[in-house]
């Protein structure tokens, strides 16, 4: 059921619930992370709604925009 909502488009992010920190589906340090801590989002702006912070790794220039903004 899972791989139906990816492969459909309808799941596009996943991110860690521990770390709160959300990526790419195809990012390899989210395929690293372990299953139990493992959430899915259908949009960017439903991870920031859940103060998820962007990946460093395949996310590159909005997790620069997201550390510019916390520093303020």
């Amino acid at each position: 059921m899972l791989r139906t909502f990816i492969r459909k488009g309808e799941l596009t992010f996943a991110g860690n619930s521990k770390l709160k920190i959300y990526g790419k589906l195809s990012c390899g340090s989210g395929k690293r992370m372990k299953a139990e801590n493992r959430v899915f989002f259908t949009s960017e702006a439903e991870a920031l709604e859940r103060n998820f912070r962007p990946c460093g790794h395949c996310m590159k220039e909005e997790y620069e925009r997201w550390n510019y903004s916390k520093r303020k």
